[in-house]
């Protein structure tokens, strides 16, 4: 049994904790895919890190939204960070890129805590070169970095920031800032 007071030290744990808050809050495990490094020459000659990356979805959400988290153990400790994951419309569809990147940071600065780190990123996407630009796909992802004091506080802390976390993502999909993208994409 572990003790939910006890800082989170390895990656199996950490796993557990993140899958026990998100499935709280109503969202369904979809994958789970573990990894082993070993760099064997070069500037991290020796070091290995073990990484986990968990994909959820909800029964209610469209199938272009999930949850993404990653998560690594490496000899430097632990980190992660969660990630609302929605596949956007045709490049050509989106609205002017400054304009997108101003409604995102509102939706981020509305929804998520703000004592966090809350990046977000907007990814584009064209099979080949002679692809048409306009029709490149896109995908926002927004995120919320698992600080370092919540590791040190425990399984209990971590499990209740993942959950948090979830009921801010599912706002943020009610967000004004982001309905035109699902409006779009759906």
């Amino acid at each position: 049994m572990i003790d939910d007071a006890q800082p989170l030290l390895t990656l199996e744990p950490f796993i557990e904790a993140v899958q026990d808050g998100v499935t709280r809050a109503g969202w369904v495990l979809s994958g789970l895919q573990k990894t082993t490094s070993h760099q064997f020459e070069g500037r991290w000659q020796g070091e290995s890190s073990r990484s986990a990356y968990l994909f959820f979805h909800h029964d209610e959400s469209p199938d272009f939204v999930s949850i993404d988290v990653f998560l690594d153990e490496t000899t430097k400790g632990l980190k992660g960070n969660l990630a609302l994951v929605v596949a956007g419309p045709d490049m050509g569809l989106l609205e002017p890129m400054p304009d997108l990147l101003a409604a995102l940071a509102k939706v981020t600065a509305d929804c998520l805590p703000d004592r966090y780190r809350t990046p977000f990123v907007v990814r584009l996407r064209m099979d080949g070169p002679e692809d048409d630009p306009s029709a490149a796909q896109t995908e926002v992802r927004i995120k919320l970095t698992i600080p370092s004091e919540a590791l040190e506080a425990g399984a209990s802390a971590v499990s209740a920031l993942a959950s948090a976390t979830t009921t801010a993502f599912e706002q943020s999909l009610a967000h004004e800032g982001l309905r035109s993208l699902l409006t779009e994409t759906g």
